[in-house]
């Protein structure tokens, strides 16, 4: 007699991820009751949270009497019947309605808003998300201008004033409540979903006649998967870096890291959609990709593929790097500063370090994001940025500002520059511009990119220890500094100024380690790292 699947339930956040990582979260759940949650992610749900108690608050003081609120406190069964009854008594809006799980197909799920289809029954799912859904945008004859609705009236028109960001997952899971609602003749035959974004300033409406195939198909094998019904393999994907089964096996499996490595498996080299194409033309090995001979496949679309070829042979040879160019070149100047910020979430910059002939000097704000006080350290920041280049220019010197992947860096300063307008100090957007676009403001993430293949990946913290650098806390990382801040201004608890000189130190030490590797690229790179010639066939 053949096993049964076991019972499993699926909500839409697992359609979209890693189907290795489904399978053991689903085979092993009592593992994952030892890992401490990365704080990162407990700081982003967190965030979610307030985001969406924001949004509930607002909306329904607007119109209370069109709302019924789900008590958050009922059990999941209590919850999902006072759902079903506000749909049955057809209330205009639900917010916090969770849908009867469903024991046959496995899904489960709720929806932050439903909403009463007023023309054509039914209820339209709405959820509120805690990342961007458009962009703004001035209006343009574009091809295609996305449906928004006002957020207290539904009223669904072309918005020429913003342009979507595409969120595949957002998509996923609105397919996901449409299905759910269908099941019991409660979707609005307008087959279509919103989504409440992080700037709480419209629903954008998604259409989600082309999505419900895909998302048939996707949920078929992952629900297949969750049931022990589908094998799967691991595979090197961006989601590996907070995964904790990338360092933790489990009965019989190894951790991933380990099994990819004893594989010696081609995505350790070529990640995500590159091992995907290449394991279609039999590649699954780092070294066969190594012995590759003849031209690039067809259907190869990531960037030059000797590169590719390259980076895993000296992966083999254990090269941190490899030189395209027979010289390493870096702009430099008279002057030179450094500069890093650190930011929490989406509420802001609060300090803005920089370092100048050897001399750390931050620019701070201790005070809970979001604050007015941001304004004035980012003023101040400003401000002897643009003194230390005004004097070099007026000494007749050239000057430059270094950082690492500017993308931070340009967001927070446009942002800044927008949000503080008027502050004392705060440069206008066009100021900013005029400074970010010009030749000195160098992304020393570019100038890696631009000179180096990188088989290790390349972000600082890879690539600064190859010239020599290393940071003075174990433990430094994007992520964890999450934690380290909410400690730091006193989130939870009473402040803890401990954790401000650990995040100035984190600060000082990553401006410190792009003046090591520009000064390394400058004078020891050509000598320390093997050229893509050394590695030909």
């Amino acid at each position: 007699m053949g096993l049964s699947p076991r019972a499993a339930y699926l909500d839409a956040r697992s359609l979209i991820g890693c189907r290795h990582r489904l399978r053991l979260d689903a085979t092993f759940p009592a593992v994952l009751t030892e890992v401490r949650e990365d704080p990162g992610v407990q700081q982003r749900r967190e965030a979610a949270s307030a985001h969406r108690t924001r949004v509930r608050d607002e909306l329904v003081a607007a119109a209370p009497a069109d709302w019924v609120v789900i008590d958050p406190r009922l059990r999941a069964g209590d919850k999902a019947a006072a759902t079903m009854a506000a749909i049955e008594a057809r209330a205009p809006r639900i917010w916090g309605g969770l849908l009867p799980q469903e024991a046959d197909t496995g899904r489960r799920g709720g929806a932050e808003f439903l909403l009463r289809d007023d023309d054509r029954g039914g209820y339209i799912p709405i959820i509120v998300v805690n990342h961007k859904v458009t962009d703004p945008r001035r209006p343009d004859p574009a091809d295609f201008h996305p449906l928004t609705s006002d957020l207290f009236r539904w009223q669904p028109r072309r918005d020429k004033h913003v342009k979507l960001r595409p969120q595949p997952r957002d998509q996923q899971r609105l397919a996901h409540l449409y299905r759910m609602l269908q099941r019991h003749g409660m979707a609005s035959p307008a087959l279509v979903g919103g989504a409440i974004g992080l700037a709480f300033d419209r629903i954008l409406v998604h259409d989600l006649t082309g999505v419900l195939a895909d998302y048939d198909q996707r949920y078929a094998d992952r629900i297949a998967v969750v049931r022990g019904e589908l094998p799967t393999q691991p595979s090197k994907v961006p989601e590996c870096r907070q995964c904790p089964w990338w360092v933790r096996g489990a009965g019989d499996e190894p951790s991933c890291e380990g099994q990819l490595v004893r594989m010696r498996d081609v995505s350790l080299v070529a990640p995500g959609s590159r091992a995907d194409v290449l394991r279609v033309h039999g590649v699954q090995t780092v070294d066969e990709l190594a012995a590759w001979t003849g031209e690039a496949p067809e259907d190869w679309q990531h960037g030059p593929f000797d590169e590719t070829v390259v980076t895993a042979r000296a992966w083999i040879a254990g090269a941190p790097l490899v030189r395209r160019f027979d010289q390493v070149s870096v702009r430099r100047a008279d002057v030179e500063v450094d500069v890093d910020l650190e930011s929490y979430q989406e509420d802001g910059a609060y300090l803005w370090g920089t370092l100048l002939d050897g001399v750390y000097r931050p620019f701070f704000t201790w005070v809970p994001l979001p604050t007015e006080d941001e304004g004035r350290s980012f003023g101040e920041f400003w401000t002897w940025l643009m003194q230390v280049r005004a004097s070099a220019h007026a000494a007749g010197k050239t000057f430059a500002a270094y950082c690492y992947s500017r993308t931070a860096e340009d967001k927070w300063l446009y942002e800044s520059a927008q949000r503080f307008a008027g502050m004392p100090g705060v440069p206008t957007r066009e100021q900013v511009r005029a400074f970010v676009d010009s030749t000195e403001w160098v992304d020393m993430f570019q100038a890696v990119t631009d000179q180096f293949i990188c088989p290790n990946g390349k972000g600082l913290k890879k690539i600064a220890p190859v010239a020599g650098f290393s940071w003075r806390d174990p433990e430094a990382s994007g992520e964890a500094s999450m934690g380290w801040y909410r400690r730091a201004v006193g989130y939870d608890a009473d402040s803890d100024m401990s954790q401000r000189t650990r995040l100035l130190e984190y600060n000082e030490d990553d401006v410190r380690a792009t003046q090591v590797l520009r000064d390394w690229m400058t004078l020891e790179a050509v000598a320390e790292v093997p050229s893509i010639a050394d590695f030909g066939r």
